[in-house]
């Protein structure tokens, strides 16, 4: 069974993107809840900085988003490739 890329790309978005963006949000309700894992993230992507401001929640939720999209492409393709390899 293959998988549809297009739909993979769009979960990996909504999973990484979500999980982060609720991470922010968290970090900005309660001071430094998460601020490891969003410092950890300052390392991957460039111009985030892991500040505690709507600003920065938007840039690492753009970064997360793209990052999901791509990620998850990636897996259904590799997944498809290893599956008509199979048959």
């Amino acid at each position: 069974m293959k998988l549809d890329v297009k739909a993979m790309a769009l979960a990996g978005a909504i999973l990484w993107g979500g999980g982060v963006l609720l991470m922010g949000v968290a970090n900005l309700v309660w001071a430094g809840y998460g601020g490891g894992f969003l410092e950890w993230l300052a390392t991957f992507y460039p111009g985030y900085h892991a500040a505690r401001n709507l600003g920065a929640v938007i840039v690492v939720t753009l970064y997360a988003l793209l990052d999901g999209l791509a990620g998850g492409a990636i897996f259904g393709w590799l997944y498809n490739g290893f599956v008509k390899s199979s048959a």
